[in-house]
């Protein structure tokens, strides 16, 4: 597995936003990185040094959430003033506004083919759009609260959404049916106690991570259902997370100020990062995972290197891992982690055993 070379660094500094960050994202090739403000701004920031920022304006209230299609060529963003715009994000920044919802857009996420994306809302909505055709295809609207967050599924088939009713919803999308409920009365660990401040799926698409207001963060199998971990490592909130590509990772910021690196599969903190001055309320890894990009209520983006052992990492990039079933608090491997492990040496013996009888037959006249 790949674990970190040196300590993540602090590798550039942005300003430019006029009030608190609250949304980051990489396009695919980290060339650029993207941010929405309180201050009504995106930010199209140029990773190369030297390089002028774009700064869009046309929402009339603040900007929540930001992402880029997956081929890079559309930028989408959410705001307080109900809309969603779709960005060229080059030096003219043209755009087209989408009168999305009857309330504040919390967040928008491309599917992976770039020909939908998804967005969640105040008016307790989830609603999925055609992107080229530029029209609202259906709701979900299922929530009984705001709806803070909703993610395509890696392989677009499900959407997953995150709720102040104190859920997390999972839905079908061709049947556009909830197919689960995660919530009071989940079975198999501690229940969601608190408003559900956003959710993603791991890139194997097998489970998705939760964070909370009551500070922690919950990773559940959307096959079984059952809860895979459970981390109270913050002092406050936790507004934001970020797998890393190879699922190895999670990326959290919180309230409290921090950022802290999650290793999955032991179960265990890596990492506890302090770079901005209160609230940090957004974070990313960049698609690469080389990079990822943290905003804070300071009026700060902040890019840092990651730096994870580029050799291991494209190892662990061939096949994104689940995380390991771990024992809720302590960081013991629980067993199925041992069964795992025992099922891979039975299945070397039996190709040992297999081997030997083929050179028998060989070497029998």
């Amino acid at each position: 597995m790949a674990l970190p070379q040196e300590d993540p660094s602090l590798e550039r500094h942005f300003k430019g936003h006029r009030d608190a960050v609250t949304c980051v994202d990489f396009s695919i090739k980290t060339k650029q990185l993207a941010s929405g403000s309180m201050d009504s701004c995106l930010m199209v920031w140029h990773m190369k040094p030297q390089s002028r920022a774009y700064r869009f304006t046309g929402h009339k209230d603040a900007v929540t959430c930001v992402n880029f299609s997956p081929s890079g060529h559309l930028l989408a963003s959410g705001s307080r003033d109900k809309t969603v715009r779709l960005w060229v994000p080059n030096v003219k920044g043209e755009s087209t506004s989408f009168r999305a919802h009857t309330a504040t857009v919390r967040s928008v996420h491309f599917c992976s083919d770039g020909q939908s994306f998804v967005t969640a809302s105040d008016d307790k909505t989830v609603k999925v759009w055609s992107t080229h055709r530029q029209k609202f295809l259906f709701s979900l609207s299922q929530h009984i609260n705001w709806v803070r967050c909703a993610k395509f599924s890696p392989d677009g088939r499900l959407i997953v959404s995150a709720s102040d009713d104190k859920t997390v919803k999972l839905w079908d999308k061709s049947s556009r049916e909830c197919v689960h409920s995660y919530c009071e009365h989940v079975h198999g660990g501690p229940c969601l106690s608190s408003f559900v401040t956003y959710v993603d799926f791991h890139p194997s698409g097998t489970c998705i991570a939760a964070a909370g207001m009551d500070n922690t963060v919950k990773v559940w199998d959307v096959r079984t259902h059952r809860l895979l971990q459970h981390y109270q490592l913050h002092s406050a909130a936790v507004n934001a997370l970020s797998f890393h590509p190879s699922g190895s990772y999670l990326i959290t910021a919180s309230s409290d100020s921090t950022l802290k690196i999650l290793d999955l599969m032991e179960g265990r903190l890596l990492y506890t990062l302090h770079g901005h001055q209160g609230p940090a309320t957004t974070v990313a890894f960049s698609r690469t995972g080389e990079y990822f990009a943290s905003g804070g209520s300071d009026e700060q983006v902040m890019v840092w290197k990651s730096n994870f052992d580029a050799v291991d990492h494209g190892e662990v990039m061939k096949v994104p891992r689940p995380p390991a079933t771990l024992a809720s608090s302590a960081g013991n491997l629980t067993v199925s982690i041992l069964e795992q492990r025992l099922t891979l040496t039975e299945d070397k013996l039996k190709q040992c055993l297999e081997n030997q009888q083929l050179i028998m037959q060989r070497t029998t006249p």
